[in-house]
């Protein structure tokens, strides 16, 4: 990832759980989208700065899984692309018919394996569209949603218990705390669908 232009592997030592989670599945033919390229653009809420490399995690993953079709998404229009085995889209977390347009496309209606939300860092960003997401995660599928901050997790584990427990009962959740040096982002809902 880092060798991409990634902070998966270099702010944030996502990499080390990545490796956990995916380690028996490099080989296997998978669908992979990722919500958040990595604007550089400076007027787009949750930026990478100016040196940010759109899309490097998206390189990342094609990397990481020869076999794998990988999609993107994100809200600024401008960093859009399509590669090799990689194409992106357009989507608006905090607009749930955005999220549902997402899904229209062709070639995300079989669903995917693995979904990663790296886009706005807010909850309702992320309730938004996981809600509207979930059940597009095919069986045995992992989502994960990164960047969580620290102040959120009493909030995430409420909707969790309240909501979430009865709404999606064929899937596990679980909270991953990465301690690194004080980083309060530093955190990953983890959410996997039980096989067919």
């Amino acid at each position: 990832m880092t060798k991409n232009g990634s902070d998966k592997g270099r702010a944030h030592n996502y990499t080390t759980a990545y490796s956990a989670l995916f380690k028996d599945r490099y080989d296997e033919p998978l669908r992979i989208l990722e919500i958040g390229l990595g604007s550089n653009n400076a007027d787009v809420l949750s930026n990478m700065g100016e040196f940010g490399i759109p899309g490097a995690s998206l390189r990342g993953w094609r990397e990481l899984f020869p076999r794998a079709l990988v999609y993107g998404a994100d809200v600024d229009r401008r960093i859009l692309f399509h590669d090799d085995r990689i194409k992106t889209f357009y989507c608006d977390q905090l607009d749930r018919s955005s999220v549902r347009q997402l899904w229209s496309h062709p070639e995300l209606q079989d669903g995917v394996d693995i979904l990663i939300e790296d886009g706005l860092h807010t909850f309702e960003a992320n309730v938004s569209f996981l809600e509207e997401s979930l059940h597009h995660l095919r069986p045995g599928g992992v989502y994960i949603c990164e960047d969580i901050m620290s102040d959120v997790i009493d909030k995430w584990r409420e909707r969790l218990e309240t909501v979430y427990a009865k709404q999606y009962s064929t899937y596990e959740f679980a909270f991953v705390v990465l301690r690194d040096g004080g980083n309060q982002a530093n955190n990953l809902l983890v959410v996997r669908r039980g096989a067919a």
